[in-house]
């Protein structure tokens, strides 16, 4: 997957971990990710929650016949963060024909718990 001229890169997501059904993906807390008060921007927390549910939706999906595309997705922001690098962890709560479901938790190095995330992804046919 070449993520270099893509949001994914531009942020400086990482995906680190990916098994059907769940995905594990780091982000840096820097320039890129701070909101101007110096605090990681909750728009960067949804873009990492979105991109590992993305990531994971695709994985259960035919990629000959099938895509997936974000349908919905909402965020809670538990805790601030200065810098560093923060973990998501995404997995599957409902796989449909049509849609999926991911839950995805957004934490620091120390384990505290940033931003929770759910996502519900589109299934959707590829054209032709």
């Amino acid at each position: 997957m070449d993520v270099n001229n893509t949001l994914i890169g531009a942020l400086g997501i990482e995906i680190t971990e990916l098994q059907k059904g769940k995905v594990t993906a780091t982000m840096p807390v820097d320039n890129r990710t701070r909101q101007p008060f110096g605090l990681l921007h909750g728009g960067a927390s949804v873009a990492l929650a979105e991109t590992v549910a993305s990531v994971g939706a695709f994985e259960l999906v035919d990629k000959d016949t099938e895509a997936v595309v974000g349908l919905e997705i909402n965020a809670n922001h538990i805790r601030a963060k200065k810098d560093g690098v923060v973990t998501a962890v995404g997995t599957v709560l409902h796989q449909g024909r049509t849609t999926m479901v991911w839950d995805i938790k957004i934490s620091d190095e120390e384990g505290k718990l940033i931003c929770v995330s759910r996502c519900t992804m589109a299934v959707i046919k590829r054209k032709s």
